[in-house]
């Protein structure tokens, strides 16, 4: 008995030490639940002070908050739209209203939101983050990225502000440049789990697959559960060539529905390569029908119809727009084998001897399918109205009526690369590469993808700026070093510098990333063999180039000196004949 007081006594004075522990005021640890994204936690917390007494205005900012966390944005309105705030959570309480609006959709009001959230809290840094998140979603994307900036000098410890200087600086310099943002924000709070994603997402573009597979197992550790884990796991399985394990991972029989854009496009490129081709192209389509002009998007569902032996749908779907002078080689070269597949060679004839025609420069005028005149009196108020106002116009020939239109529209939205970017295009169809320069580089400044960096590159090569070309693509590998189109253009550019190892280097590189079914990159590769006075690789290349597309010019002249070479100049001759 004697031993159980004792334990007793202690077990009360445990008790009671931890009875004295001072505990935070509740309010304080209700906000405290609403910063660790706790909706539901901080509603409890806050609706028990609701009932105990405290005000609506004291109270009406949190729990609005706490309903924007839960999704529950008709509840979060009941409480923000009033602005019944106090005098302490006014700045808090409009700046969740501008998050409700954006959420909705609702510009503008945001905007208003956000200026009287300013009024009580003009130096906080997370409500410039909101302002400059806003800003870019309106277009107004160089004001965002000053915004971002002042975010970062008022709260240069705030991980929200450094993990959003970082995402910019990303789109406009790159995944390199980036890293010391997530890596400054992750010194401050190792656990984030927004900046841990990012961080392990940019990572994998690098292909620093450990050090990304170590941020996964970081970001596991802090939020269970957390559905990038997945998607980060099935990235990791498929670059390691296990499509398989990536499709298990994602989930067999998850619905590819309720995904993310990105988990859906992992699980369905993870089909593919499994051999699910009609599942893929199921989720292909749907994606494809919220971003219709997404190329890379359409290519894969054009390839998994075919693989599915789909290939009336694939024509039905795809033959006009393979006939437009716009459509890219793989899509006319798919057409053309679709239709050669259902046994109708004179209906393929000319798509197959159209993809083995190539641009000087590897551009193409992305014209409208909407005719010049009824473009123009849809007016071209929206960025979609411009681009296909533009494109018609430079379609039609008219391009200094297609400048015209594009620079009306950069004036009216000052600050968007989209626009800065449809002006370069404009000029440089109206043979004006200076100005096209000018206007790519504005819009480079905000963001860079490879799209832009081709058509930067073309400007330049019509400059004479070589150097600087070759400067640009280099810079971009350094960011995506597994872009095949960049490593071929690096390749092309070595090659003219007299750098023949770093060619090779890079063209190899480009075949091993997907190259080996391109008939212009084996080409070039049986060329570079031959001169080096490899006769057997060089056949090897050639027949390759020439097997994927007989009438490819560039393939049947690299395996007619394939054959010259080795002493076949007859069948050197009647492959140059055929070709």
């Amino acid at each position: 008995m004697r031993g159980k007081g004792i334990f007793l006594l202690l077990a009360l004075m445990v008790a009671g030490c931890q009875e004295s522990e001072p505990r935070q005021p509740p309010l304080m640890e209700a906000r405290a639940l609403l910063e660790r994204g706790d909706g539901l936690g901080g509603e409890i917390a806050l609706r028990r002070l609701l009932d105990g007494g405290t005000p609506d205005e004291e109270l009406a900012a949190y729990l609005g908050q706490a309903e924007l966390l839960q999704g529950n944005t008709g509840a979060a309105r009941r409480w923000l739209e009033e602005g019944a705030f106090s005098a302490d959570t006014r700045g808090h309480g409009f700046r969740m209203l501008g998050r409700l609006e954006m959420a909705e959709g609702n510009l503008a009001a945001a905007g208003s939101a956000f200026d009287r959230a300013l009024q009580s809290m003009p130096d906080d840094p997370e409500l410039w983050v909101d302002i400059g998140r806003l800003r870019y979603r309106g277009g107004e994307q160089s004001q965002a990225v000053d915004a971002s900036k002042k975010a970062v000098d008022l709260g240069p410890q705030n991980v929200v502000a450094l993990t959003f200087r970082g995402q910019l600086v990303r789109d406009a310099y790159g995944m390199e440049a980036a890293l010391p943002w997530f890596e400054a924000a992750l010194e401050i709070e190792p656990s984030d789990a927004d900046v841990l994603a990012e961080y392990a997402a940019t990572l994998g573009e690098l292909g620093r697959t450990r050090e990304m597979l170590s941020t996964t197992r970081d970001l596991a550790a802090a939020t269970p559960g957390d559905s990038r884990v997945p998607l980060f796991q099935a990235v990791l399985a498929a670059r390691a060539g296990e499509f398989g394990l990536a499709h298990d991972i994602l989930g067999r029989g998850a619905d590819p529905r309720r995904m993310s854009a990105a988990g859906a496009l992992m699980a369905a490129v993870a089909d593919l390569e499994a051999g699910n081709p009609a599942s893929a192209a199921q989720t292909f389509d749907r994606l494809l029908r919220a971003q219709p002009d997404n190329r890379r998007l359409r290519h894969l569902l054009v390839r998994a119809l075919h693989l599915a032996g789909n290939d009336r749908e694939l024509v039905y779907r795809f033959a006009d727009d393979a006939r437009s002078e716009s459509a890219d080689r793989y899509l006319v070269q798919m057409v053309g084998r679709a239709y050669e597949a259902l046994g109708e060679r004179k209906s393929a004839a000319p798509f197959l001897e159209r993809a083995t025609q190539d641009s000087a420069n590897g551009l193409v005028v992305l014209r409208s399918t909407i005719p010049p005149d009824v473009a123009a009196a849809r007016g071209g108020g929206t960025g979609a109205e411009t681009r296909n106002l533009v494109r018609a116009l430079i379609g039609d020939g008219r391009s200094k009526a297609a400048v015209a239109a594009a620079e009306a529209f950069r004036s009216r939205v000052a600050g968007s690369a989209d626009a800065a970017g449809l002006a370069g295009d404009a000029y440089l169809a109206a043979g004006q590469p200076k100005a096209a320069l000018d206007r790519y580089r504005a819009a480079a400044e905000i963001r860079r993808p490879w799209p832009l960096v081709r058509r930067m590159v073309a400007a330049l090569n019509a400059v004479d700026s070589r150097a600087e070309a070759a400067w640009l693509v280099d810079s971009q590998l350094a960011s995506e070093p597994a872009n095949r189109e960049a490593l071929a253009m690096a390749a092309w550019m070595a090659f003219d510098s007299g750098w023949i190892e770093r060619g090779q280097a890079l063209l190899r590189r480009a075949i091993e990333l997907g190259g080996s079914r391109d008939p212009v990159l084996l080409s070039l590769a049986a060329d570079r063999a031959l001169r080096s006075g490899e006769q057997d690789e060089a056949m090897r290349f050639a027949m390759k180039a020439y097997r994927l597309q007989r009438r490819n010019a560039a393939a049947g002249r690299a395996l007619a000196q394939a054959l010259r070479a080795t002493g076949n100049g007859a069948a050197a001759d009647a492959v140059q004949a055929g070709s």
